[in-house]
């Protein structure tokens, strides 16, 4: 699928396709609208506490984590969507290997905020 578009063209032509889905995924899964409402205003939380710089940075990047594997997962269930909506156990395995992604960075995020919480508050 090359469209040929090369230099700032193509670079433009990135954003543009980012951005819809971008606008396609906050349509369609809700999932993905839920941990933008929780990542936000956490995000937000995280840039105000008196924290280290550091530890700023691993609670950004431990919620931005948690839209990214989202992201993977949406992406994932869309393929296997495409290719056909009959049960097939391959396609179980991987929709629920993408569930595990998003579970696994909450996980971490939770670990994440607790340890530097926890240092601040000591």
């Amino acid at each position: 699928m090359k469209t040929g578009n090369t230099g700032i063209k193509r670079i433009l032509m990135a954003f543009k396709y980012s951005w819809q889905g971008f606008t396609a995924t906050v349509k369609t899964e809700a999932a993905f609208r839920q941990e933008l409402c929780l990542c936000i205003p956490l995000g937000i939380v995280a840039v105000m506490l008196p924290l280290p710089p550091l530890q700023i940075y691993l609670l950004l990047f431990s919620l931005l984590l948690i839209i990214l594997m989202e992201l993977v997962n949406s992406a994932i269930e869309a393929v296997i969507d495409r290719i056909s909506d009959e049960y097939h156990e391959l396609s179980k395995k991987a929709k629920d290997i993408g569930s595990l992604l998003v579970l696994l960075a909450f996980i971490n995020a939770f670990a994440i905020w607790g340890i530097c919480l926890w240092q601040l508050y000591l």
